[in-house]
């Protein structure tokens, strides 16, 4: 596994296709791998001609874990963020956006594609408001703006989120525990299947299972807090994309991040929740794509798909 070093700690990447080609630099949500990205939306990504990057962020997966930041109190935080409290966080979203941007760096890529989902959204979203000069283009997944009076998890959404595995050493019971979270949160039109699911997060699981980097990256969120004034100065062309049946980040954080960043077009898919399910991977697909190629205009979408 290839490694950049971004100031002090090693990020953990892996690159497919072309160097020469466009890149498209992928950056994946709280608590999850570069594996999170399905295989098959990388190499669809690769055979539309791009160069695709993906790295763990800091704390999770084969990348640094931040230990000596220790352990955030998420009830205390949570009851600050309730109250408009500052919350200190051991690291912030711009750390990781410049982790990002070392990712970049270290592959000596001047400018790239970006693509976030859920955190990785907000991640891109910063990356796009201070490094705009290294940004072709921005797509946020399942994603938000931070204003304070958007709506939250739904409760079964939070309840999964914030649950433990029963033996939270053995990967059986953790495996066991992740597929029920993914169940909560993912797309009630899209299932994934069962097989291919718990196939996935068990190898992710033997990869690394590191829940206090989830703890911290969680802060990392709360700390941020309300980012619409930045979003409103990115410049990239953006395509927003949101599930409508989002438990986790429910569809109006993604209306109002279309609606802060100028110009953004947004793209409501019926039947999806917080997560990128194998039945819409062609789709997802072919917006990315599309966007990306700079070929998507007003409310065309790309000729393979009608509006669900």
């Amino acid at each position: 596994m290839p490694f950049v070093r971004a100031r002090d700690i090693d990020i953990a990447y892996e690159a497919s296709g072309d160097p020469a080609h466009p890149a498209i630099l992928l950056i994946m949500g709280l608590g999850m791998q570069l594996t999170a990205w399905p295989p098959e939306l990388v190499e669809g990504l690769v055979e539309q001609g791009f160069y695709v990057v993906r790295f763990d962020n800091r704390d999770v997966g084969l990348s640094s874990k931040m230990t000596a930041a220790g352990h955030p109190n998420l009830l205390w935080n949570a009851l600050k963020y309730k109250l408009g409290w500052t919350i200190q966080a051991p690291y912030t979203l711009a750390d990781m956006a410049d982790d990002a941007l070392a990712v970049m760096n270290g592959l000596r890529l001047k400018q790239a594609h970006i693509v976030g989902a859920s955190m990785g959204g907000m991640i891109a979203q910063t990356l796009a408001a201070r490094h705009p000069q290294r940004v072709l283009s921005l797509v946020s997944i399942m994603s938000s703006s931070g204003r304070r009076s958007l709506p939250g998890p739904s409760a079964a959404a939070q309840r999964a989120l914030f649950s433990r595995p029963a033996r939270p050493h053995d990967i059986d019971s953790v495996t066991e525990h992740l597929v029920g979270v993914l169940r909560v949160i993912g797309s009630p039109a899209y299932p994934i299947p069962e097989g291919l699911l718990r196939e996935r997060v068990r190898a992710a699981v033997a990869r690394s299972n590191y829940p206090a980097g989830v703890l911290r990256q969680m802060t990392a969120v709360a700390a941020a807090g309300d980012r619409s004034a930045e979003l409103a100065t990115i410049g990239a062309p953006t395509l927003v994309i949101h599930g409508a049946a989002d438990p986790l980040v429910p569809l109006a954080c993604g209306v109002d991040t279309a609606h802060c960043i100028p110009g953004a077009r947004l793209e409501v898919i019926e039947g999806m929740g917080h997560d990128l399910p194998p039945a819409l991977i062609e789709r997802l697909l072919a917006l990315i794509a599309t966007h990306a190629h700079g070929k998507m205009l007003g409310d065309s979408l790309p000729n393979l798909f009608e509006k669900q």
